[in-house]
């Protein structure tokens, strides 16, 4: 039996629609499938971990239809049980799609795949006992982050740009200390981020060569630059070309400790308040890819 997880509310009613396609191609093909849904995707994470905790050994997969949020949520509960989980982008951002390469539009190709061949194994991170799937970050867009989670308009992609428009004027680097495998780094920094995959915040390629199957994090950083500076740098990290700036480091590491009077996002989710230690788990998801 496979379970359909979706979020009818994500991307603005985009979670519904993918939903009921999803299911349609599951019942014209006679698969075995139940419908896994809620209010929220707080309140469908609470169903799914009932329905796991409860059939987990009849269940062959988890098809996660939602955004970059609920596949966060529902990694909580599906990789501890080994379930392999399909991510249909049903949200705004969809980073998580976009880093495993599937298409944001045309599903049926990844269905067909879905169900007629294996899964394979890919790099999560873990922070504090909690899984995530694209890119851990802190600094300004984590600011960003908690003024776009409180804004009523605009809706969509445009709150994230509202939110910057609002933030940038007033924001100020901050100081990390970062454990990284082989060395210690003291600087300040505007934005720090941790990536398994590639892209956050709807496409920005923050982490552009990053990897989800080398059992390693690329942790970009960003050091200080004037506000006119960083408008001018800003669209680039829409193409990854960002990381040639003079004012941007890129390592590779396993793991990664940073501490600062600031907060941490994974997924768009909060994590909370620095300090926060990170590990990529080698092959810790059971996914499909193209």
């Amino acid at each position: 039996m496979w379970l359909i997880a979706i979020n009818p509310t994500s991307g603005q009613g985009r979670g519904a629609t993918m939903g009921t396609k999803v299911a349609g191609f599951c019942s014209s093909r006679g698969i075995d499938y139940e419908i896994v849904t809620g209010v929220n995707a707080h309140s469908l994470s609470t169903s799914l971990k009932e329905k796991i905790s409860r059939d987990q050994i009849l269940i062959d997969g988890i098809i996660a239809v939602g955004g970059d949020g609920l596949a966060h949520l529902i990694l909580q509960s599906a990789v501890p049980a080994n379930i392999p989980i399909a991510f249909i982008p049903g949200g705004t951002g969809n980073d998580f799609v976009r880093t495993l390469g599937w298409s944001l539009d045309e599903i049926a190709a990844y269905l067909q795949r879905v169900f007629e061949t294996n899964p394979v194994n890919i790099d999560l991170g873990l922070v504090d006992g909690e899984w995530f799937a694209a890119v851990l970050s802190s600094g300004f867009d984590a600011i960003v982050n908690e003024r776009a989670n409180i804004l009523k308009w605009p809706k969509g992609p445009m709150r994230y740009n509202a939110a910057i428009a609002l933030e940038l004027p007033k924001f100020k680097p901050v100081h990390y200390e970062i454990e990284l495998d082989d060395q210690l780094i003291s600087t300040q920094a505007m934005l720090i981020a941790i990536g398994n995959g590639s892209s956050y915040g709807g496409g920005m390629k923050v982490c552009p060569d990053a990897s989800i199957q080398d059992g390693l994090f690329d942790v970009m950083i960003l050091r200080p630059v004037s506000i006119p500076e960083f408008i001018r740098v800003f669209p680039k990290v829409y193409s990854g070309k960002h990381i040639h700036h003079p004012e941007v480091d890129v390592y590779r590491s396993k793991r990664v400790r940073i501490e600062a009077d600031t907060v941490a996002y994974a997924d768009g989710e909060r994590i909370g308040q620095l300090p926060i230690s990170a590990e990529c788990v080698m092959g810790a998801l059971s996914t499909w890819i193209p």
